[in-house]
């Protein structure tokens, strides 16, 4: 029996492998960038964290923000630049694979560095589902306080 063949199998002309380049070369730009940045960031989190503990320890207020310290402030910035770093890394990834590929015109290493992009793509599409789905309760808990400061 004969194997089936696809009708539909694609080719990269000149064209589109000069828009890869490009877009590969945008995507180092932007994963050194979202490197930089998720750095900082990190930097910025220990740097509060040490300046709102000193800060604190020479204030005698009991508040809850002074109990609490620099700490989930800290932790914050920490986390987003977590957030920041894992995208940066896929698009760095992307990049580097796929001039690996053009310079060595390795169709594998073209596969890992679009499935890179695809990893990229869907870190961003969930994460948007995640804040879309947090927008969607707060306009839900701001109906519901409005709803219930009228009554009141």
């Amino acid at each position: 029996m004969e194997q089936p063949t696809n009708l539909f199998e694609l080719h990269l002309d000149q064209q589109s492998l000069n828009y890869l380049n490009e877009a590969a070369r945008w995507a180092r730009f932007l994963s050194i960038v979202g490197f930089i940045s998720s750095g900082l960031m990190v930097i910025v989190g220990v740097f509060f964290a040490s300046a709102l503990s000193a800060m604190m320890s020479s204030m005698s207020s009991e508040s809850a923000f002074a109990v609490m310290g620099g700490g989930f402030l800290s932790f914050i910035y920490i986390f987003f630049a977590l957030i920041i770093f894992f995208p940066s890394l896929y698009l760095f990834n992307f990049s580097s694979k796929m001039r690996k590929a053009f310079q060595n015109n390795d169709q594998q290493v073209l596969s890992d560095s679009l499935k890179s992009l695809k990893s990229f793509f869907k870190f961003y599409g969930i994460f948007t589902v995640i804040i879309l789905s947090f927008y969607a309760l707060a306009l839900i808990a701001g109906i519901i306080g409005a709803m219930v400061g009228h009554r009141g």
